[in-house]
């Protein structure tokens, strides 16, 4: 397909939707909140390497196949963003690339 899980311009880092695939495989299979301890660590990951760090985050989207788990992704958000506090999304889609990721996030930095 062609991409780049991160892609950093001046002091901007713009980290693509990232679902808990790790290696191949579906990490947490049936539990949103693993999924998402998943999904944002490979998300720290890719900024650390494009220089930035989560408390230069200022956006996240959340894209979650099933509105009802809100709750659990949330939490697995908070635990990471809650002191930096970004603009946050969180909407319900119809699908992921894969019928096992049930959350599937972005990530925008600004490094001061």
């Amino acid at each position: 397909m062609g991409y780049s899980r991160a892609v950093r311009v001046g002091n901007v880092v713009q980290v693509s939707g990232t679902t808990a695939t790790v290696n191949g495989d579906v990490v947490g299979v049936g539990d949103a909140y693993t999924q998402t301890v998943a999904v944002l660590d490979i998300i720290c990951g890719a900024l650390r390497a494009a220089g930035a760090e989560p408390e230069d985050v200022v956006r996240t989207r959340i894209y979650v196949t099933d509105i009802a788990h809100w709750e659990e992704i949330g939490r697995a958000h908070g635990e990471v963003f809650g002191q930096i506090r970004p603009a946050a999304t969180m909407v319900q889609v119809a699908a992921l690339i894969d019928p096992r990721h049930l959350v599937e996030i972005e990530a925008e930095a600004i490094v001061p």
